[in-house]
């Protein structure tokens, strides 16, 4: 698999659920029976035009014009989606651990931004969150921390109870990146 720009991989990262379903889906709608409410959920959230494409590649289309009303991080995951199509193993791997160097940062600007009152961060999150709590272990524990984290919380031991090494790790990293963050 090609190596992403570390913003892109970020993005996959959060979104490799999504992705995987719809891949799924475009081979065999049926495997998938709840990609219609993750789909409407999306699009609650303010995610119209990802929605939209992943629509039109459900709906068998696989040329990039798919990609003309994206934003970047759209994008990413819609041409993720149409790599995967066309290459399987291309598709980010759904039971890699998170790299907590790389996703820390991510999450703490989200968790920063939504702090700050931006909705659409606030969205985002919500909708990552989501997805990594149906990831299981310790990204479902991540999920269940990310509202008190909003909320100000930055007790790493109380955050970190009942996770793993890596799952610690992460929320280490992200505490690190907030306290950073909360001092600019």
């Amino acid at each position: 698999m090609a190596t992403l720009p570390e913003k892109d991989q970020q993005i996959v990262d959060a979104h490799t659920g999504l992705i995987h379903r719809v891949v799924m889906a475009c081979q065999n709608r049926d495997s998938v029976p709840d990609l219609e409410e993750i789909l409407k959920q999306a699009e609650q959230n303010g995610w119209l035009q990802l929605v939209a494409a992943i629509r039109r590649i459900l709906a068998g289309s696989r040329d990039e014009s798919v990609l003309n009303t994206l934003d970047d991080e759209d994008r990413v995951i819609v041409s993720s989606i149409l790599r995967g199509l066309q290459n399987p193993d291309t598709l980010p791997d759904l039971h890699s651990q998170v790299d907590g160097s790389m996703a820390a940062p991510g999450i703490a600007a989200m968790i920063h931004g939504a702090r700050s009152g931006n909705l659409e961060t606030l969205q985002l999150l919500g909708t990552m969150a989501q997805q990594m709590l149906r990831a299981g272990g310790d990204m479902a524990r991540l999920a269940g921390i990310l509202r008190p984290l909003v909320q100000g919380e930055r007790d790493a031991d109380k955050l970190t109870q009942g996770m793993g090494v890596e799952g610690q790790k992460l929320v280490t990293g992200i505490l690190e990146e907030l306290a950073k963050l909360d001092t600019h």
